[in-house]
């Protein structure tokens, strides 16, 4: 299989994965003209899992080092698989969640607080299980970062032409989906050899077959939780697989990419957290919504036309998510 032999290629992996967190929602974007989250959301979770096959059957299979993706499912133990399996239901719950908040609460005060809550809370969860890179640096960089999401968020909610009430429920979820992203990434990685994927230990995961049960675990989840935000959806009226089998080929299309995006990305992250670690790995992924913000700022111009005191804030948000960027980067080299 292959594996990532140097600390500058896993920021390099880390960064792509950033990238990728921070841009599969343009699919949804482009998706949601004539298709409702819930049913976009069945071609996302089926995008994820063929692309955990095919990585699997490629990269999970090619050179000597570490074991073949077949092999290596054929010997993972039970508790192994379960772990793995838990993370992928742990995330599918705490994403669905998420969107319910931005429903309710709005993008610009549920995304940055369930993601601000995640980013903090996996790295010390993350940190604990496998430390690896200096504490002091690399929580200094999480907490630049954190700063640099408000900052957005403060940014979005200026643009906010019309400032209503906040919804108190949307909160209330946010902060718990936040919690459970914030576990998702440490089940998965529990379920791996981190400290040698040349040679992993018996009954331990590769990053490419604990990446599959993920999958599996977010595909099998979604029967349950998807099927009832169709039913009961937090806004508007239900949605039936009816209509799901009604939407044409472009339509699904567009919601396997978005799935294939963020599972190269969080592919990538596991790979890299052999040499980056898992609470790096992690933390440089949970940039995300940075990325996010640049995809509306430059392509969907969704802060045209804004005020001096809104570029203040976008600036100051750009600088201190470099500065923290650099910061993860440095911890892990240390």
């Amino acid at each position: 299989m292959f594996i990532v032999n140097s600390y500058s290629l896993a920021v390099v992996f880390c960064i792509v994965t950033m990238l990728c967190w921070g841009s599969w929602g343009n699919t949804q974007k482009l998706a949601g003209k004539v298709w409702r989250y819930e049913l976009f959301y069945w071609d996302y979770v089926i995008g994820i899992l063929l692309f955990s096959i095919v990585l699997g059957f490629t990269l999970g299979s090619v050179g000597d080092a570490g074991r073949s993706f077949v092999d290596d499912l054929k010997q993972i133990s039970p508790e192994n698989y379960c772990s793995a399996f838990i993370g992928g239901v742990i995330f599918n719950l705490s994403n669905i969640l998420l969107s319910a908040a931005v429903s309710l609460a709005g993008l610009t005060v549920a995304f940055p607080l369930g993601v601000g809550i995640a980013l903090v809370l996996g790295v010390i969860i993350n940190y604990i299980g496998e430390p690896k890179g200096d504490a002091f640096i690399l929580f200094l960089g999480v907490i630049l970062i954190v700063l640099a999401i408000v900052l957005n968020a403060v940014a979005a909610g200026k643009m906010n032409k019309k400032a209503g009430s906040t919804n108190k429920k949307g909160i209330w979820i946010a902060v718990a989906a936040g919690v459970l992203m914030a576990f998702f990434y440490r089940f998965v990685a529990a379920a791996m050899d981190l400290n040698n994927f040349e040679s992993p230990t018996p009954s331990m995961a590769t990053p490419y077959s604990a990446f599959f049960i993920f999958a599996v675990g977010i595909f099998i989840s979604s029967f349950i939780i998807n099927t009832i935000m169709m039913k009961k959806p937090v806004v508007g009226a239900p949605v039936t697989y009816k209509e799901y089998f009604r939407g044409s080929f472009g339509t699904h299309m567009v919601g396997v990419l978005g799935g294939v995006i963020w599972g190269l990305g969080t592919a990538l992250s596991y790979i890299a957290a052999g040499k980056a670690g898992a609470a790096i790995s992690y933390a440089l992924g949970q940039g995300a919504p940075l990325i996010a913000a640049l995809w509306g700022i430059f392509i969907w111009k969704e802060f045209k036309g804004s005020t001096k005191t809104v570029n203040i804030l976008l600036t100051l948000m750009f600088v201190l998510f470099i500065l923290g960027l650099g910061a993860i980067i440095i911890s892990g080299a240390n």
